[in-house]
């Protein structure tokens, strides 16, 4: 549904009052908004690479950018710097981001490549924005911060670890928005590659976009056992959320950025953004951030 390609398409959002799917380039340092309507795509420019964004309660976004949590003002193009967090680490940023049902932004860190495939294990860490703008940090010694979302019952928080290879399930207290104990869901199998973003459906059930794996999954986060894959034409998905007027169409995002001419000439389709139909299943809509 958007051809204009991506370096690295990350972290969509459907955004009901606009009719609208909101993405991040995280790479090309921009926050973008697809308008389902009239299949126009606007962009605002941003100064370092932007993780994620969420929808925010009074309009307008916060975005998870650099190692800053901060407000993206979309009429008046601007951005309000919130916090800053790890000023000891210049090599961190901050990756994928989501709201929880009590209206607080969870985002985590992860250190960028030094070289390819090269990264400094562990620099990363998964932090919680409240509300009256305090920052807590709920993990650290993370390698990859990802994909993340809570159960229908408001009972378990759900986080990719992306160099696990795995998803886990921590408890997951509403009131004060802390997790503990994790346990694993699922780990991936050799041909799913790496999991990136993740969303829940209608029916409590996770999907995982795979990056490099070229598919999103289905997992069953009782019996963690895969239940659906569905194959895109691209093999670097890295995102996915649902959408539309009934929530039930899966919006998934993809990037171009690590595939070299070889690959790009047999993935034409890189870095565009896909929309899946026929799941026989609905998402929910997402969370506002309380501030």
């Amino acid at each position: 549904v958007v051809k204009e390609k991506n370096r690295m398409g990350e972290c969509p959002v459907w955004e009901e009052r606009e009719n609208a799917l909101v993405y991040v380039d995280i790479n090309s340092q921009k926050v973008c908004r697809w308008n389902a309507v009239t299949n126009e795509v606007q962009s605002m420019s941003v100064d370092a690479p932007v993780g994620s964004v969420a929808l925010r309660w009074c309009g307008g976004y916060v975005i998870a950018l650099g190692t800053s949590f901060a407000f993206l003002d979309w009429d008046a193009q601007s951005v309000t710097t919130i916090l800053k967090i790890e000023q000891d680490k210049p090599n961190n940023r901050f990756n994928d981001g989501k709201v929880d049902p009590k209206g607080r932004f969870f985002a985590g860190t992860m250190a960028e490549e030094t070289a390819p495939g090269v990264r400094v294990r562990r620099q990363g860490a998964l932090y919680t924005l409240y509300p009256d703008y305090s920052v807590v940090k709920q993990l650290d010694q993370v390698d990859i911060s990802n994909g993340l979302d809570w159960s229908l019952d408001h009972r378990t928080f759900f986080h990719i670890d992306s160099l696990t290879y795995a998803v886990h399930a921590f408890d997951y207290d509403v009131h004060t928005g802390k997790i503990a104990c994790p346990k694993l869901v699922y780990r991936l199998e050799k041909e799913e590659q790496m999991p990136d973003g993740m969303c829940i459906d209608a029916e409590g059930k996770l999907w995982v976009a795979c990056i490099d794996g070229g598919r999103v999954i289905r997992l069953d986060p009782e019996t963690g056992k895969r239940i659906q894959t569905v194959m895109l034409p691209t093999s670097r998905i890295t995102s996915c959320c649902f959408g539309g007027k009934d929530y039930s169409e899966m919006y998934v995002t993809s990037a171009y950025d690590g595939l070299d001419e070889t690959a790009l000439a047999k993935e034409p389709q890189a870095g565009e953004i896909f929309k899946i139909t026929g799941l026989g299943v609905k998402g929910i809509p997402q969370n506002f951030y309380a501030a």
